[in-house]
């Protein structure tokens, strides 16, 4: 393996184990040294890979990101296929949906030197919105719904965080009963939107 490989080798693994930290100690458990330690790295070697740990959780976000869009490229999936992909990828590990969402909001705001960053992480967005939007829209008309695809998209992605919302809550954990009905329940409510609309479009 030459020296380029072992550096994109050595990179997957610091961001492997930097979510898996992140996601069981929080931000306050995460650091650089604990990270370094775990991986039986010098310190000094993480600076090969990012700057500082707001950069890093930068690179984590941007990293699940090109996730979700190589995932929505996949043409040979379905609509409610794609649907069902992006809400259990956020369902499926509601601490890491909350903590990145948090982070990202936080960090917009008090990040340093980090604004190349946020303008690759909205490139990557764009991208994924194009090709979910062509979808969504052949989706709907498909199903001769009078949603609008902001409406729908919109209302995808609010069931989503707050179905995450509530598995990561330890209050609500006790209510719940099994996670997976949950899940399951969320995404039928998900798919039956633009039929519930059309209904109520032609009963007004």
């Amino acid at each position: 393996m030459d020296r380029q490989a072992q550096f994109r080798a050595r990179e997957v693994l610091i961001f492997q184990v930097a979510e898996q930290l992140l996601l069981e100690n929080g931000e306050s458990g995460m650091t650089l040294d604990v990270l370094a330690a775990e991986l039986d790295l010098a310190k000094g070697t993480l600076y090969k890979h990012f700057q500082s740990k707001d950069e890093l959780y930068m690179l984590l976000i941007i990293r699940n990101e090109r996730m979700l869009l190589e995932m929505v490229r996949d043409a040979e999936k379905t609509f409610p296929e794609h649907l069902a992909f992006f809400m259990l990828h956020h369902l499926h590990h509601p601490e890491r949906a909350v903590l990145f969402h948090q982070i990202e909001e936080r960090l917009s705001t008090t990040g340093q030197g980090i604004h190349h960053l946020f303008s690759e992480l909205y490139q990557v967005r764009k991208q994924r919105l194009r090709i979910i939007i062509s979808m969504t829209e052949d989706y709907l008309a498909t199903v001769q719904s009078s949603m609008t695809v902001r409406d729908y998209l919109a209302s995808i992605w609010s069931v989503t965080q707050g179905g995450a919302a509530i598995l990561n809550s330890s209050f609500y954990q006790r209510y719940l009963g099994s996670r997976d009905t949950l899940r399951v329940a969320l995404i039928d409510q998900a798919l039956a939107m633009p039929e519930h609309q059309s209904v109520n479009a032609q009963m007004n």
